[in-house]
């Protein structure tokens, strides 16, 4: 398959990695063009702006930091819809505010584009590996056509519903990841305060039900003090901050969530925001003066 790809951050460059193992012919442009070469030189090609590779391939993918980036990017005066044929896929798997992803759709469907959102989750590892949780809105047959290339960089691709769907899967997603991380960092504290190991804490507890796949990604990190960004506080930030507005648009109450946003609002104002967010951590070593590992 012909695929243009739009956004070679964290994620994006092992996605199109695993677009080209599959055989595909995915054209890619980036401001940056160190990210270009990072994924040239595993197959993929150099297209010489966004203009130039939308008009080549009848599939588009995005994979942008937030709402602004994708509209910019579709909707803009050299936006993609400028040049992109008629009868053209675009599948934004960009993690972005659920209306947002209505509004472009809109606009795509007045030129004859057809559009899914799929926003993912698994950050940079499952990115890599290709098994990334993939949430998928827009028209069932729509999915239906592009499950098989999406399952190339996923592990799972579910159907969520109609447009949006799958952008609300994926804030619905990052309030439980947030507020879980939260927990294991309060919980960790507790133990190293109280004079017990984190480390027997976390063996003792992981098979029971507090055991999590954020428990045993983030607990080992915690007490590495490792904070390498595996998906960043700032993108967890962006995430929350669109959780809160739809939120409030549904009325949904989303307590839980605004404490934990403004956990890393404070390590943002701290210098921290391009840490993991396991990094929430450092709020609670900060509050109560003991770090749960080195």
């Amino acid at each position: 398959m012909k695929i243009a790809f739009i956004g070679l951050g964290i994620m994006g460059k092992p996605m199109v990695r695993n677009l080209v193992k599959h055989g595909n012919e995915v054209w890619v442009y980036d401001i940056k063009t160190e990210n270009i070469a990072q994924v040239t030189k595993d197959g993929a090609r150099e297209g010489a702006s966004n203009a130039d590779i939308v008009s080549k391939c009848p599939v588009i993918i995005t994979m942008l930091p937030n709402s602004p980036q994708v509209e910019a990017v579709v909707l803009g005066d050299k936006g993609l819809l400028a040049y992109a044929k008629n009868g053209s896929v675009l599948i934004d798997m960009s993690s972005i505010a659920p209306a947002a992803s209505q509004e472009i759709e809109k606009a795509c469907a007045q030129k004859g584009i057809k559009m899914l959102d799929a926003p993912v989750s698994g950050g940079e590892p499952k990115a890599i590996d290709g098994t990334l949780s993939i949430m998928v809105g827009g028209e069932k047959a729509l999915y239906d056509q592009y499950k098989s290339l999406l399952l190339q960089m996923g592990g799972s691709a579910v159907y969520c519903g109609p447009i949006g769907a799958g952008n609300t899967t994926k804030l619905a997603n990052q309030v439980i990841v947030a507020c879980n991380i939260a927990a294991l960092a309060e919980a960790m504290t507790l133990a190293k305060t109280s004079g017990v190991d984190p480390q027997l804490v976390y063996e003792a507890i992981k098979g029971g039900l507090a055991g999590s796949t954020v428990m045993n990604a983030k607990a080992p990190m915690m007490m590495e003090g490792n904070f390498t960004p595996g998906f960043r506080i700032d993108l967890h930030i962006k995430d929350l901050n669109n959780a809160l507005e739809t939120g409030a648009k549904f009325g949904s109450p989303l307590p839980m969530t605004a404490m934990v946003q403004q956990m890393f609002m404070t390590l943002h104002a701290d210098g921290y925001g391009s840490d993991d967010h396991s990094a929430l951590a450092k709020y609670y070593a900060k509050v109560s003066g003991t770090k749960i590992g080195k």
